[in-house]
């Protein structure tokens, strides 16, 4: 395995911090934009899609898990209709903060950045409890649409009369995560790429009116999880992921066009840079609750242990990390505006793991989660800096 691969020029260096650009350069910008280019009343084209896709009446765009701008580089030599369109068509963004999955899928389907929208990271306490809520295995409790009350941006395209389907493997249908991201379109299961590529496809080419499809793919950052990036089963599915992307290219009809991008790159951690907080008593000392992920923690502390734990998790922690109040977290911009009823969902203590630093927990989480490969959800431009990608048909 390699580690991560060197900066486009001109741009950060793949372990420097980048800032979400909400309002014009962010996931978040990406369906806003797309519905203006479908004539839906309201929607602004933030990216200044409008140009390249005048006459386009049909977008498909397809979230790839996992697949940081600063990872095409690496993934090239088995993925060269990605190397090809990334070359030609395709620009950076940033996803919103923290770079993880959950957020940015929430953030891409509502169009505004995480602190309006409440998912505010891979793991939240749920306020006022010691419960601590993951957003993938989230069903009904706490109730989505009162957790993430922001409207989608498929439901706008729906009252407008945009014809809107959303593709994803079939278990993830009716779950609180797919309730929060993509309320307003039909749900079609997909378990496979060719299924994906096929459902996608079809209900583009479906009906005479203006149509939206936004279709999900994760197995590339399931394997950079579990084998790392630019392992050998990363490397499989890479390919995949290019097969993907030559179907759907090569079926756009003439009026349509395909928008591909993603949620967050990766980091492989190497197992030195690893800080258990099970077994290091300091960093324990006034903890009621730990959240968020290995890259980012959010500490709940006890009542009036807020200064210690930022001095002692500063202590230990030292350059690997930036250890913050919420209040100073939130002054930073990496959520945008944060209402009052989202604010609880941030520790009192935040903590950002720069280089390839994260802080696992070995007792306290499952087991899993700490013997993974790769990581994401911090700042650093290998994890926040995605593609994309405009093709037309």
């Amino acid at each position: 395995m390699t580690g991560p691969s060197p900066a486009p020029a001109g741009r950060p260096g793949p372990l420097d911090p980048v800032a979400p650009r909400y309002g014009g350069g962010s996931l978040a910008d990406v369906l806003p934009s797309a519905l203006a280019v479908l004539g839906v009343p309201g929607a602004v084209d933030l990216l200044g899609l409008g140009p390249r896709l005048a006459g386009v009446r049909r977008i498909a765009v397809l979230l790839v898990d996992g697949l940081g701008w600063y990872q095409i580089p690496t993934a090239a030599p088995y993925a060269p209709t990605l190397a090809r369109l990334a070359a030609t068509v395709g620009a950076p963004l940033t996803s919103g903060f923290p770079s993880t999955t959950p957020t940015s899928l929430v953030s891409m389907g509502t169009g505004v950045a995480s602190g309006a929208h409440g998912v505010l990271g891979f793991k939240v306490r749920v306020p006022d409890t010691d419960r601590v809520l993951s957003h993938i295995e989230w069903a009904g409790d706490p109730e989505p649409l009162r957790w993430q009350p922001v409207p989608t941006q498929y439901q706008r395209a729906r009252a407008a009369g945009v014809a809107v389907t959303v593709v994803s493997r079939p278990e993830y249908g009716g779950s609180g995560l797919t309730l929060a991201a993509n309320r307003g379109g039909d749900y079609r299961g997909a378990s496979d790429v060719d299924g994906l590529a096929g459902q996608m496809l079809t209900a583009l080419a479906a009906g005479a009116g203006p149509a939206l499809v936004s279709g999900y793919h994760p197995d590339l950052d399931r394997h950079g999880h579990l084998a790392g990036v630019d392992s050998a089963p990363w490397r499989l599915a890479a390919a995949d992921v290019d097969r993907l992307l030559a179907r759907l290219v090569g079926g756009l009809p003439p009026d349509a066009a395909l928008l591909v991008t993603a949620d967050h790159g990766q980091l492989n951690v190497p197992q030195a840079h690893r800080v258990d907080f099970d077994i290091d008593a300091r960093l324990r000392a006034g903890v009621r609750v730990i959240a968020g992920e290995p890259r980012v923690r959010y500490l709940h502390v006890e009542p009036g242990a807020v200064a210690d734990v930022l001095a002692a998790w500063s202590a230990v922690l030292g350059d690997a990390a930036r250890v913050l109040t919420r209040e100073e977290a939130v002054a930073t911009g990496w959520f945008g505006p944060v209402p009052e009823e989202h604010l609880g969902r941030i520790g009192d203590v935040v903590v950002v793991c720069r280089d390839t630093y994260a802080v696992v927990a070995t007792r306290s989480e499952k087991p899993m989660e700490s013997r993974l490969v790769a990581y994401h959800g911090a700042d650093t431009a290998a994890e926040m800096t995605i593609p994309l990608l405009v093709v037309r048909g």
